[in-house]
């Protein structure tokens, strides 16, 4: 039986977590749930799966939670409570399936504290892979990936070492806008929200689908295989595979390429991590082959999706860029989902702030968090 302390509990990657918790009973213990201000989801979650302690964002809910729980749970709040719940003394392994950055800090505590991590956040590595992995090396914990394009090369990969690896493929479903006959680039402009928000293939929160949107989240993913897998930018690449049949695939040196596949469910990289070195029975995901009849792949068109470009630069420089990219493209988002800015502009936004950036080598952690707070200032302007 392992203990999970799960932040993010009411997300799309959270309510999945949950999921397989449901399927595997005796084998996954939900210890602790973490939400931002969906109180009443929490609240049923926590009367469903009877967690030791829970934290929500607002105090205020945090008492009204208290309230209604009595003892029998303990109730945290804010930050403080983020930590608290990363590193209780019972937990196993702490799923980190909260949005943007504030995944960091306790990621950073569950690793100190002993803790396995299963990182959902993008954001965490992207923004600080090189202290993350550093800190989890020095004590002893794995770095597990949420992500299925992640989860695919962490499984092909099966402990080879990255000599033999030749170069990294994550695959890319091309999002909405994927057909250059279709979507020329002089038809960006016109993009709305709504449009940007109809993922092909998968079902995620808005920051994310906007992200596959522009290829920004590929971008990032980039930059997170780099920290994950310990290959330098110039080993990662992208290919589009609009089915998301194949996750992502390994060349190896020898020419031999190794790919993992399924039909597109998070619940199968999020068992996975969770149950690692393990694997489980489960009948959730189902893939037929024949019934796909064929997968295709295609070049990423760099200059419709500048964003794949922008990631390649962040990472190779590496530093603080990665975490001003990072920072840069959320206040981007939001700006377009406020219908601040058009499509086109988030990554016109992100080139911008990125250009004003003066890099510093091999950051502090606290020399990421103001790279962070300058880049979101700058992006405000």
């Amino acid at each position: 039986m392992k203990n999970v302390v799960l932040l993010g509990s009411t997300g799309s990657i959270g309510t999945s977590t949950l999921k397989v918790a449901d399927d595997l009973p005796d084998r996954l213990r939900i210890l602790g749930l973490a939400a931002g201000n969906n109180s009443e989801l929490l609240l049923q979650q926590t009367l469903k799966y009877k967690p030791a302690a829970i934290s929500v964002t607002d105090p205020a809910k945090a008492g009204e939670l208290q309230s209604a729980l009595g003892t029998a749970v303990e109730v945290h709040a804010g930050n403080d409570g983020l930590l608290k719940l990363a590193t209780h003394p019972d937990a196993d392994i702490v799923l980190i399936a909260i949005v943007g950055t504030a995944g960091l800090q306790p990621a950073l505590a569950a690793i100190r504290a002993g803790k396995d991590i299963a990182i959902a956040s993008k954001e965490i590595l992207v923004m600080a892979g090189e202290t993350v992995m550093s800190e989890a090396r020095k004590h002893g914990v794995n770095v597990l990936a949420v992500d299925s394009e992640h989860s695919a090369i962490f499984q092909c990969l099966d402990g080879k070492p990255g000599a033999s690896v030749r170069k990294l493929w994550l695959t890319a479903s091309g999002g909405p806008f994927r057909d250059r006959a279709k979507w020329p680039k002089e038809s960006f402009a016109d993009i709305t929200v709504e449009k940007a928000l109809k993922h092909p293939s998968w079902v995620m929160g808005r920051k994310i689908t906007i992200d596959s949107a522009t290829l920004f989240n590929k971008g990032l993913e980039m930059i997170e295989a780099r920290w994950l897998f310990d290959i330098e930018m110039a080993r990662v690449d992208v290919v589009v595979h609009p089915q998301s049949v194949v996750h992502s695939m390994v060349e190896f040196v020898d020419g031999s390429m190794i790919a993992q596949l399924s039909t597109p469910d998070m619940c199968l990289p999020i068992q996975y991590a969770l149950l690692y070195p393990e694997r489980a029975k489960s009948d959730r995901v189902q893939t037929s082959l024949a019934k796909y009849g064929s997968l295709t792949f295609e070049e990423p068109d760099l200059d419709r999706f500048p964003a794949l470009g922008l990631a390649r630069r962040a990472g190779e420089v590496g530093g603080t860029l990665p975490a001003v990219l990072n920072a840069a493209n959320e206040v981007a988002v939001e700006a377009f989902c406020q219908r601040k800015i058009s499509f086109p502009q988030i990554s016109a936004l992100v080139k911008r702030v990125m250009d004003a950036h003066h890099v510093t080598a091999h950051p502090t952690l606290e020399q990421i968090i103001a790279a962070d707070a300058w880049a979101r200032a700058e992006a405000g302007r």
